[in-house]
């Protein structure tokens, strides 16, 4: 029995007008998500590759290691992060490493192509979140109400069918309709990814099959909240009206209010406050440098470059002291915010996941590693590298140059022409994208809330229908 109302179900469904529309743009969007995001990948590449030429390139006739005194490292490409962008356009993803100080990321994509701040990107999180969701409201919001509209619900009654299996039959030929068609359009995108060139490892197949995963069970859950609201209204206009009503609600206002109810709950302090706090301090201990300088005295015994290499040891001391003061007030400060942007973040995620748009979200965004933890991560990254680059510079000039610091010299004349240093000596900047492991615990987290979503909207459809007058 419940074989026969799943087939019936699937065969009104797919032979509908309705669905051959919605399909045909929904299927088309995504292929376009997947095609526009390998495109979208192969050109940042390009830019990567040639952003990195360009630095090596500003090395050439440099003659001495000391005046290499910083190094731009960027975030590179990711190619799941082209098919779900999350906050990876919206993070500075370039750093000046130099051998000491704080790190700060600057330029965004959006600062070089604002429209894009605009118009986002259409990646597969959009068509997903936005337009899939859209379509299993538009495929099931009259499954009950409309059947009794027809008249074909108390014709189906007329049989004996137990409730349960009609509803379980309904809602399981709906998921069927509309998962397989979309399933195939999916399988079909993921295809055009190794055809334009853009290679995947295993690892981010696992990803991407996650966040395909993740994605069908979001638009089950709409497709079993029409339902479950479809079998609480007796028109299925009404049905309609409350459905787009929810949708609203889930995909653009509960994400956006969370933020401002989290942002008025918790106060976190401006950006530009720290900066303000941490050029006060940095004029105070320069003021208390320039002093130590005036006293500065070098050895009886130290002519001309010993001397002066006594200075340039002087101040590279006093560069590290007054270094280390500034991480420290500097982390301090850091670390009061971050904790209450941690606080603040925690709040505003746990009020959005009321929505199962934005829960959806925050789990591709996750698996994709484009979340909002990206910008520690690179931050880390990054600071991991300027260790790196500070030991190598110490090696080739016995100090650590950097901003902030007066170095001398005496120029002598001689024959032969100093050799320009070999920037390929280097340390590369190799960044290491977050592990399943690091973001695991949100991700299963989401995914459980999804399938809680699906479960709640079944039983509520189930504990309707049980009630519904069929005549």
């Amino acid at each position: 029995m419940i074989r026969l109302i799943i087939e019936k179900e699937i065969r009104e469904l797919i032979g509908s007008t309705k669905f051959a529309i919605t399909f045909g743009a929904t299927a088309l969007l995504i292929l376009l998500a997947f095609y526009s995001g390998a495109r979208n990948y192969q050109v940042s590449v390009a830019q990567y590759e040639a952003a990195k030429r360009e630095d090596i390139r500003q090395l050439e006739g440099v003659t001495d290691w000391s005046n290499v005194r910083q190094r731009r490292v960027m975030l590179p490409p990711q190619p799941l992060a082209a098919l779900v962008t999350g906050v990876a356009n919206d993070i500075g993803r370039t750093v000046e490493v130099q051998g000491r100080g704080e790190l700060t990321p600057e330029d965004s994509r959006y600062g070089d192509e604002p429209v894009f701040a605009v118009f986002r990107f259409l990646d597969f999180d959009f068509v997903v979140q936005v337009v899939l969701s859209l379509f299993a409201i538009l495929l099931a919001y009259d499954s009950v109400s409309g059947e009794k509209e027809r008249g074909t619900l108390k014709l189906s009654f007329a049989n004996a069918i137990p409730r349960a299996r009609y509803l379980f039959g309904k809602i399981a030929g709906s998921l069927i309709g509309l998962l397989a068609p979309l399933l195939v359009a999916i399988l079909l995108g993921c295809l055009v990814i190794p055809v334009l060139g853009v290679h995947l490892v295993a690892d981010e197949w696992v990803r991407l099959a996650l966040i395909v995963l993740a994605g069908l069970l979001y638009a089950s859950a709409f497709c079993t909240l029409s339902v479950m609201i479809s079998s609480f209204t007796q028109k299925s206009a009404t049905s309609f009206l409350v459905l787009l009503v929810v949708w609203i609600s889930c995909v653009l206002i509960v994400p956006r209010t969370s933020v401002l109810l989290a942002g008025k709950a918790v106060d976190v302090p401006s950006a530009e406050y720290l900066a303000a706090q941490k050029s006060r301090f940095s004029r105070q201990t320069w003021s208390e440098d320039r002093q130590k300088m005036s006293n500065f005295k070098p050895s009886p015994e130290a002519k001309g470059e010993e001397m002066f290499k006594e200075f340039n040891k002087f101040m590279s001391k006093l560069g590290e002291e007054r270094d280390l003061k500034m991480k420290d007030f500097a982390s301090r400060l850091n670390e009061a915010r971050q904790n209450r942007m941690d606080a603040q973040l925690r709040l505003s995620l746990g009020i959005a996941r009321v929505s199962p748009a934005a829960t959806f979200s925050l789990a591709a965004m996750g698996l994709a590693g484009t979340s909002i933890e990206l910008k520690q991560h690179y931050r880390k990254e990054a600071e991991g590298y300027q260790a790196a680059f500070a030991g190598f510079i110490r090696e080739k000039t016995g100090m650590n140059p950097s901003g902030g610091m007066i170095m001398m010299r005496i120029e002598t004349d001689r024959d032969e022409k100093p050799k320009p240093v070999n920037p390929a000596e280097l340390p590369e900047f190799r960044y290491s994208p977050m592990s399943l492991a690091m973001v695991g615990g949100s991700v299963v987290f989401d995914f459980g809330l999804l399938a809680f979503f699906n479960l709640l909207f079944f039983g509520g459809a189930f504990a309707a229908f049980l009630r519904y007058d069929v005549r």
